[in-house]
């Protein structure tokens, strides 16, 4: 396989969404493999993008932990933070706990085990999520609003566009795939400007 080129562009998340998941495993197994990107994997609320216009922000409410996968995304932050060396361990035992094992994102419980899976101490990135870890939360999704338009997970944040992307498959472990696969839509990402909407209308059967 061509080695892939040096790149730097963001990717938005949010543990919902299992496109996000796919896209983010096939970064994450990439960067395992070796690819030579340097990678922003930014947080961004689903539930804050589908509220109304006259609705009081998700982290602004009374139970900011209670709305749907607003803590996972305040942990993540704060795992970054504080241990930013198994973040991407945390960052796929999230997307697991949602996708693979049908969790509630909003169990502080099965959030702690998920962190536990990830061989980090739960206590202090559960305590920093509630505060900072919302706030950077808020500032994240403000940022993509404001500066490119996001409206959804999963987007790549190029130095030109920002772009939508779905990826219906997932990894499985083959960082030669992923990394071609994730290496195309870079390419596209940045050098290919003109070509503003590419979207398949017959679904693979």
């Amino acid at each position: 396989m061509q080695t892939p080129p040096t790149a730097s562009f963001g990717l938005t998340f949010d543990y919902l969404c299992p496109f996000a998941r796919n896209a983010n495993e096939h970064v994450v197994a990439a960067l395992q493999g070796g690819a030579p990107w340097q990678v922003d994997f930014v947080p961004f609320s689903l539930s804050q993008a589908h509220a109304g216009d006259d609705d009081v922000a998700v982290w602004d409410r009374p139970d900011p932990d209670r709305q749907s996968g607003l803590l996972a995304l305040a942990v993540a932050t704060s795992v970054r933070a504080l241990a930013p060396e198994r973040f991407l361990a945390a960052h796929l035992q999230l997307f697991a706990l949602r996708h693979d094992l049908g969790r509630d994102l909003r169990d502080t419980d099965e959030l702690a085990g998920a962190l536990q899976r990830a061989e980090l101490d739960p206590a202090p990135l559960l305590a920093r999520a509630r505060d900072e870890g919302l706030a950077e939360v808020a500032a994240s999704h403000t940022r993509m609003v404001t500066q490119h338009d996001v409206w959804g997970v999963p987007t790549f944040i190029g130095s030109r566009r920002a772009v939508f992307v779905r990826i219906l498959d997932r990894p499985q472990g083959d960082t030669e795939r992923a990394t071609h696969r994730i290496g195309r839509v870079v390419q596209l990402l940045e050098d290919e400007a003109e070509l503003h909407e590419f979207k398949q209308v017959d679904l693979p059967r």
